[in-house]
C-alpha cells in the first residue's frame, strides 16, 4: 500500500471509529435516561441491564455504520481539500478513483462486516433484548423458557393453502385453544372453515375437540349443514414445533431461516405473505451495501469543502441526500410489500438510484 493510501485510510478509520463509539455511547446514555424512571421503579438488576445493552450493540452497529462512513468520508477528504492536499494530488496526475480507492475498499469491507453482523448476531440480539426488556419490566431476574410459555393470538400460513388462527398455544402440553382454520383454493377463495374449541397433538397427529366444519361453494356460500364432531383427527401436517417457530418474526430470523420459511410458505399459496418475505430476504442482501453507497455519495461533496460556506453547504447537501436515500428506500419497500414493485426491485431500487447518482456526481467533478 502506498504512503498516500495509508495516510488517507488512517484518517478515515480514525474518524469512523470515533463516530461509531460516540454513537454507541450516546445511544446507551439517551436510552438509559429516557427509561430511568421505569428502571428504578422495577429495580432492574445491574447484570440484566448491562446484558441488555451489550446485546443491543450489534443492532446499533448495523444502524449507525452508514452514518459513521458518511461523516468519516466528509471529514477526511474535506480536511485534505482545506489543506490543498487534494490539489497537489490532482496536479501530480492522480485521478479521483486513485485518490479514493482506499476509502472505497474500506466501505466494501464495512459493508461485508455489516452483512455478517446483520445475519449472524442481529436476529439473536433482537430476540435477546426483547426477552431482557420483558424481564426488566416484570422486575424478575428469572423468566421461563420460550418452550414453557403460552403463546396468545397466534396465526400462521400452513400447508395446503390454510390460514390457521389460535387463541392460545401451550407448548408444555402441545395444546391449541380457540382454533380457526381457513382453507383456500388456488384463487384464494375460501372453500372450508374449521372451528374447534381445543386441539391436542399426540402420536404424530392433531385431535380436535368440539369441532365444526363449514364447506363453501364457488360463490363463497355455505353448501350444506355444518358438520359437528365431538372428537376428530385432523389432517394437519404442522407440528407443535411449527407453531412454536411462529414466535419468530422475520427480523428475528437469519437469512437461512427466512429462506426456509419462505420456501415452506410457497406451497401454501399465501401470496401476500410470501411477497413480504421475499422483500425482507432481498433486503438482507442489499441493505449492507448502504455503507459503500453512502461513501460514494459523500466523496464528491467532501471534495468541495474548502471554504467555510462551501463546506457547510456540502455537508448539508450530502446529509440531505442521505436522508432522502433512507426515505426513498422506505417508500420502495412499502411499494414492494403492496405488490406495486417486484420484491427484488423494491429492495434494491433505492440502492441502484443512489449508486447511479453517486457515479454521476463523481464523473462531473473536474
Amino acid at each position: 500500500m502506498r504512503i498516500l493510501d495509508r495516510y488517507i485510510l488512517k484518517s478515515v478509520i480514525a474518524i469512523f471509529l470515533q463516530c461509531l463509539f460516540t454513537f454507541l455511547f450516546l445511544y446507551v446514555i439517551i436510552d438509559v435516561f429516557s427509561h430511568l424512571d421505569e428502571i428504578l421503579k422495577q429495580k432492574a438488576a445491574l447484570d440484566v441491564l448491562s446484558g441488555y445493552y451489550l446485546a443491543y450493540l450489534p443492532i446499533i452497529f448495523v444502524q449507525v455504520s452508514p452514518i459513521a462512513c458518511l461523516l468519516s468520508t466528509l471529514y477526511a477528504f474535506g480536511k485534505l481539500n482545506r489543506n490543498n492536499e487534494l490539489i497537489a494530488m490532482r496536479a501530480s496526475g492522480l485521478s479521483i478513483f486513485q485518490i479514493t480507492k482506499t476509502v472505497i475498499i474500506f466501505g466494501l469491507i464495512v459493508s461485508a462486516l455489516v452483512f455478517w453482523v446483520n445475519d449472524r448476531f442481529v436476529p439473536v440480539s433482537m430476540s435477546l433484548t426483547e426477552k431482557m426488556k420483558a424481564q426488566m419490566e416484570s422486575g424478575s431476574k428469572k423468566s421461563k423458557g420460550k418452550e414453557q410459555e403460552d403463546i396468545s393470538n397466534l396465526s400462521m400460513y400452513g400447508l395446503k393453502n390454510r390460514l390457521i388462527f389460535v387463541n392460545k398455544f401451550s407448548p408444555a402440553n402441545n395444546t391449541l385453544e380457540g382454533i380457526v382454520i381457513m382453507e383456500h383454493d388456488e384463487k384464494q377463495n375460501i372453500i372450508r372453515k374449521v372451528v374447534a374449541n381445543k386441539g391436542v397433538y399426540s402420536a404424530g397427529a392433531w385431535k380436535f375437540y368440539q369441532s365444526v366444519t363449514y364447506e363453501f361453494d364457488e360463490d363463497v356460500q355455505i353448501k350444506d349443514e355444518p358438520s359437528y364432531q365431538q372428537e376428530e383427527i385432523m389432517d394437519i401436517p404442522e407440528t407443535p414445533n411449527d407453531f412454536l417457530h411462529q414466535m419468530l418474526k422475520p427480523e428475528f430470523m437469519t437469512i437461512a431461516q427466512l429462506n426456509d420459511y419462505r420456501d415452506k410458505l410457497a406451497k401454501s399459496g399465501a401470496v401476500p405473505v410470501i411477497r413480504n418475505l421475499k422483500v425482507d430476504l432481498y433486503q438482507r442482501f442489499v441493505s449492507p451495501l448502504t455503507s459503500i453507497i453512502i461513501i460514494l455519495l459523500g466523496i464528491p461533496f467532501s471534495m468541495l469543502m474548502k471554504k467555510r460556506a462551501t463546506g457547510l453547504s456540502s455537508v448539508g447537501l450530502s446529509i440531505m441526500l442521505g436522508f432522502f436515500y433512507y426515505v426513498f428506500n422506505a417508500v420502495s419497500v412499502a411499494l414492494g410489500k403492496s405488490g406495486l414493485l417486484t420484491p427484488f426491485l423494491s429492495a434494491s431500487l433505492s440502492h441502484i438510484v443512489a449508486f447511479l447518482a453517486a457515479i454521476y456526481f463523481i464523473a462531473r467533478m473536474p
